[in-house]
């Protein structure tokens, strides 16, 4: 069976796509352009499971999957891509391994590395068909965008956070960008991400659906994809809306990728000092040596329970209710999973209390379990 541009179907894909095949508007012309369509996910968490499983499914010829991070327990509620017993194991390479097992005709890259300014243009070409965006973060966010731009690549957006997200497809003929969207970054302490304010784990199907169905939309042209508006969904209600992005000129103003770090988390200026922090290896030398000090973790009482480095228990949403059960005669470390809840609460006892001997423990759980003990569970 013949498609466009000289595409050939195996009498195995005429059985695998045939419910494509007879669909009106859609047929073999675009099945053969998924077929042709190279295609980058950026992410292959809650949002890039269902994202990569439909997009293989579909047929989508060559699959590029971007994740530095390893499968971990927490994942498993929303991440249907992978199982208990890939807990440690790069997201990456176990889920171009179901790509695989789903869709044998399907060429599929890994990529195990976080992708940066400095590597963004190896990792993407103008040869891509689109961009997916499924990360959690907004450094990267912009810098897809701006690479997307760059490249003259559709990117297909969505995010997620408790029980809403938001699908939309920027850079698709000359439309909207992310920048139009989110002229400037959100400031760091304002926007919590999904460990600290959770997430519907269903909510990432949702999503992650809509960006495939978009996907889809892009590829072949049977229908007009979400561009120049963002589709926000409640997962609770089932309410969506659509909100129109003015055209803010953005793309005029992108040149080249910069360092996004710092654009989303600008030093402070004057005269405020930056957080001071330790180092895992740090705090276990203090341990050792039976030094004088208070360590305070911020996380959930179930995290706690889950693995603790003996620090006293006092939730995020407790410190300002308990600002008197902190020294202020002695070093202070704040310790949460990660090392960003913990951070955040550093900088707000500064400003407001005005503490001076606060330390954020740099990486949290996460680091030590991987630098000082991998016996300490990464959930």
């Amino acid at each position: 069976m013949s498609g466009m541009r000289g595409e050939k179907f195996s009498a195995d894909e005429a059985i695998r796509y045939s419910r494509h095949l007879v669909l009106p508007q859609f047929g073999s012309e675009a099945q053969a352009k998924l077929k042709a369509a190279s295609v980058a996910v950026v992410g292959a968490g809650g949002l890039g499971s269902p994202v990569l499983l439909y997009l293989a499914a579909a047929g989508v010829g060559s699959l590029t999957i971007i994740d530095p991070d390893v499968v971990s327990v927490s994942n498993l509620q929303r991440q249907i891509l992978y199982s208990t017993s890939e807990v440690g194991q790069y997201k990456a390479v176990v889920a171009a391994q179901k790509i695989k097992h789903l869709n044998p005709h399907v060429q599929v890259t890994v990529h195990t590395t976080t992708i940066t300014a400095e590597n963004a243009f190896q990792l993407l070409s103008p040869s891509l068909t689109l961009v997916i965006d499924c990360t959690d973060n907004f450094p990267t966010r912009y810098l897809l965008n701006d690479a997307c731009v760059l490249l003259n690549i559709p990117y297909v957006y969505g995010s997620i956070f408790r029980y809403e997200g938001q699908v939309s497809v920027f850079n698709w003929n000359g439309g909207v960008t992310y920048r139009d969207f989110y002229p400037t970054p959100p400031h760091p302490d304002s926007v919590p991400n999904c460990e600290q304010g959770g997430v519907l784990g269903v909510l990432s199907g949702l999503i992650g659906c809509l960006q495939a169905n978009e996907a889809i939309k892009v590829i072949t042209g049977y229908a007009v994809p979400l561009a120049n508006s963002v589709l926000i969904v409640d997962s609770a209600t089932l309410e969506t809306i659509q909100v129109k992005i003015p055209d803010r000129n953005s793309r005029s103003h992108i040149k080249k990728l910069i360092n996004y770090d710092e654009f989303c988390h600008p030093k402070p200026t004057g005269n405020k000092s930056l957080m001071k922090e330790v180092t895992v290896q740090e705090l276990k030398q203090m341990i050792d040596k039976k030094e004088d000090f208070q360590l305070i973790d911020v996380r959930e009482p179930h995290e706690y329970q889950i693995c603790n480095l003996g620090g006293e228990l006092i939730p995020q949403g407790e410190i300002p209710h308990s600002v008197g059960l902190i020294s202020k005669d002695k070093k202070v470390i704040l310790q949460c999973r990660s090392g960003a809840r913990s951070g955040n609460m550093v900088q707000w006892l500064e400003k407001n209390h005005g503490f001076t001997n606060l330390y954020n423990l740099k990486g949290g759980i996460l680091a030590w379990a991987k630098e000082i003990d991998p016996s300490v569970p990464t959930y």
